[in-house]
């Protein structure tokens, strides 16, 4: 009986063969070899089991510029007891920090009130340092506002720390960073994220593409950073794009932490140091995943629709 069915078995493998039917049975989206980078530093894993899909210099500690605020945010939104509609008194100091660092900003007014969950928008849409130092002179400890940033930035590390990213280092609240000891891997800020979207208020918040700052900001609405949540013209509108930040620096380069999820599958990518940030951040994701109806409109980056950088 056994022989017999192996014989049935191998004729309609031969049927299937010559019919062709078997040529309907799908290829692994990431079959080929993974497309080349031009990033100092790349990676790219499985959102649901944090399987490493491909990596470039994984392992090599390089600066992050504002990714850093993925953690900044996170520290935020896992305090116990947090009131995400306690309001916080802007201060001078916010605004006049950013215009000596040349920082990016959402433009806050000196003494509004905006909520922290107000604050967490300014920060991780249009990358505002001035509501990344209000949040963290708001919720670290001491007398001093110099004394609450650097206890703010030990929860930081603390929380690096517990999260096991072994070779990431903080000196800094937005990635503007005073000693150059400002530090991560593609995989541990990729561990990081992974775990930040598994946060309900930050999974909203970096894939929001706009929202009123209801007249906090000397700016009618924020818009995101991240031009693959941004639609068209002033963005890619990315199919699946749900996040995640965005980050520039002289010594860190163009950084981008990305997530798309198409086909129930989820990937988050890591891409630092990298000139060519949204068109490897696609790549990846249509390697990963495969592309989607529009995907190929998105890559499109031709003078008849330029897509440009915003520069954080």
């Amino acid at each position: 009986m056994i022989s017999n069915l192996m014989r049935r078995a191998r004729g309609a493998l031969a049927v299937a063969v010559a019919t062709g039917a078997l040529l309907t049975v799908p290829a692994p989206a990431h079959a080929a070899s993974a497309p080349p980078l031009t990033a100092a530093g790349a990676f790219l894993m499985d959102g649901a089991t944090g399987a490493t899909l491909t990596s470039k210099a994984a392992d090599t500690r390089r600066q992050m510029a504002s990714t850093t605020k993925v953690m900044t945010a996170l520290v935020v939104t896992t305090l116990p007891g947090l009131d995400l509609d306690r309001k916080v008194t802007v201060k001078q100091a916010y605004l006049d920090y950013v215009v000596r660092e040349g920082a990016s900003s959402a433009h806050l007014k000196a003494g509004a009130e905006p909520t922290v969950r107000q604050l967490l928008y300014a920060m991780m849409l249009p990358s505002g340092c001035d509501a990344a130092y209000a949040l963290a002179d708001t919720f670290g400890k001491g007398t001093t506002t110099a004394a609450r940033t650097a206890d703010f930035i030990a929860k930081m590390n603390a929380k690096a720390k517990a999260l096991g990213l072994t070779r990431t280092v903080y000196d800094s609240f937005d990635g503007i960073s005073p000693t150059g000891n400002n530090l991560t891997t593609p995989r541990d800020l990729a561990k990081l994220t992974r775990y930040a979207m598994t946060i309900g208020v930050l999974r909203t918040l970096v894939k929001t593409t706009s929202i009123a700052t209801g007249g906090t900001s000397t700016d009618a609405a924020w818009s995101n950073s991240n031009l693959l949540v941004r639609p068209r013209p002033t963005g890619y509108g990315y199919p699946g794009a749900i996040g995640v930040k965005t980050g520039t620096g002289t010594a860190a380069g163009k950084c981008l932490v990305f997530s798309v999820t198409r086909g129930g599958r989820t990937v988050i990518g890591v891409l630092l140091n990298d000139e060519e940030r949204y068109v490897d951040s696609m790549a990846l994701s249509d390697w990963a995943l495969g592309p989607a109806a529009g995907s190929g409109t998105a890559l499109r980056r031709g003078g008849t629709e330029p897509v440009p950088d915003v520069l954080d």
